[in-house]
């Protein structure tokens, strides 16, 4: 008996196609800075004019009293202003915590 014939293994060529285009997506950054907070802090009252010393701005000066009474100023303030801490310019006359009633 004859041993059969080997023939070489071969690979049908196949069509190739070309490769997909490659997408990038481009996302936007994150904003670096975020939006101003609102506070009512003591700190936050004098940065912005405001005596820490009372809820409700009464603006920080030589001498502030209350609109309508018979102060001279130079600075007004319309009440009622609540006493938070010293009542540096004596808007609390009563004593009672609120000022300029």
């Amino acid at each position: 008996m004859v041993a059969p014939a080997t023939v070489p293994h071969t690979t049908h060529a196949t069509a190739t196609r070309p490769p997909a285009p490659r997408t990038t997506v481009v996302r936007a950054a994150a904003p670096t800075t975020r939006p101003p907070v609102r506070t009512t802090t003591a700190a936050a009252r004098a940065a912005s004019n405001c005596d820490p010393n009372y809820s409700g701005c009464v603006p920080v000066d030589s001498d502030v009293d209350c609109e309508g009474g018979s102060g001279n100023g130079p600075s007004y303030v319309r009440g009622p202003v609540r006493v938070t801490g010293s009542d540096i310019y004596g808007l609390d006359a009563d004593k009672d915590g609120t000022g300029c009633e």
